[in-house]
């Protein structure tokens, strides 16, 4: 598998996941009703998910993750 597939399935997995459990927890603990519900989780979604790329180095293509509970970028593979 290419490692800009693998990175925009783990982008698309850490978005999905946290956009379900903001939604979950917006729902059951805020009183956000209707199209602010699901727009919301998104918002809080994008801010909190991990960013990953696949860079063409000198060494051979790699799989870079950004985080905003991380300082600085982290190499995946």
């Amino acid at each position: 598998m290419n490692l800009k597939t693998k990175a925009f399935l783990y982008q698309l997995m850490s978005f999905g996941v946290l956009f379900i459990i903001g939604r979950l927890a917006l729902e059951k603990f805020s009183g956000l009703t209707g199209y602010w519900l699901p727009i919301t989780a998104f918002v809080v979604a994008t801010i909190l998910a991990p960013q990953f790329q696949a860079v063409r180095t000198p060494n051979g293509e790699k799989l870079f993750m950004k985080w905003l509970f991380l300082k600085g970028v982290r190499e995946i593979k």
